[in-house]
């Protein structure tokens, strides 16, 4: 019996079993500090960013609901969430989509992608309360993992 913690240790090393796995979802991202006109405003909320044109195909779409659908699975706390929909192009969004997004913000985009790693229209973003970006979520994210992440940090940030 007192053996076991030991072997198992060394069995489960050996054989990789958990070991290596990020807790996280989304890819953990140095922080770094953002500024211009759309991000300052949001401080002291998470926030969820994504980069598309106002024409909005069916991929953006797609992940503008799954950062509406984040945020409303957490509850109370989805008032510590805010959305951001960064234009890359001038043109205005259609109304229809804009009502069922309702409570994303909009903002035009002035060269803040550069400030995002990897091509900005892929991925998802989180940038913490004071302004940090801080992760990002794969193409094609799977929500429920998505949701995972944003309790944790909701809970452990001490904003939740």
């Amino acid at each position: 019996m007192c053996a076991a913690p030991v072997v198992l240790g060394t069995l489960s090393y050996v054989f990789g079993w958990g070991v290596g796995k990020p807790a996280s979802y989304g890819e953990l991202i140095a922080p770094q500090p953002l500024s211009g006109p759309p991000f300052r405003q949001l401080r002291g909320k998470w926030v969820l960013v994504s980069f598309d044109s106002a024409a909005c195909d069916a991929r953006c779409e797609k992940k503008l609901y799954t950062m509406r659908q984040v945020r409303r699975a957490q509850g109370a706390q989805m008032r510590s969430v805010e959305r951001l929909w960064v234009l890359t192009d001038s043109a205005a969004p259609r109304r229809e989509l804009l009502q069922a997004i309702e409570g994303t913000r909009t903002a035009q985009h002035d060269r803040s992608a550069a400030q995002f790693p990897g091509k900005a229209e892929e991925h998802i973003y989180l940038i913490d309360q004071i302004g940090n970006l801080m992760m990002r979520f794969p193409p094609d994210p799977d929500p429920p993992r998505m949701i995972k992440d944003l309790e944790r940090l909701l809970k452990y940030s001490g904003t939740g």
